[in-house]
């Protein structure tokens, strides 16, 4: 099973409310605005602030 893409349409991030971004290569959901990361175990993200991963801006600007 793989991550249902219309998730993003209803998720949004705990911090800033904002909308997410899907990187399929790390298979993280990705705040822009916040520069986070949420990973995404088992099909299921994980949408908890302490065990988001800080991005850095080169790390944005490969995300599209």
């Amino acid at each position: 099973m793989a991550f249902d893409k219309k998730l993003l349409e209803i998720l949004a991030c705990p911090v800033c409310k904002s909308g997410l971004v899907f990187n399929k290569e790390l298979n993280e959901l990705v705040c822009r605005a916040d520069k986070l990361a949420y990973a995404i175990n088992d099909d299921i993200p994980v949408m908890l602030e302490n065990e988001a991963r800080k991005l850095t801006l080169d790390e944005l600007e490969q995300i599209k």
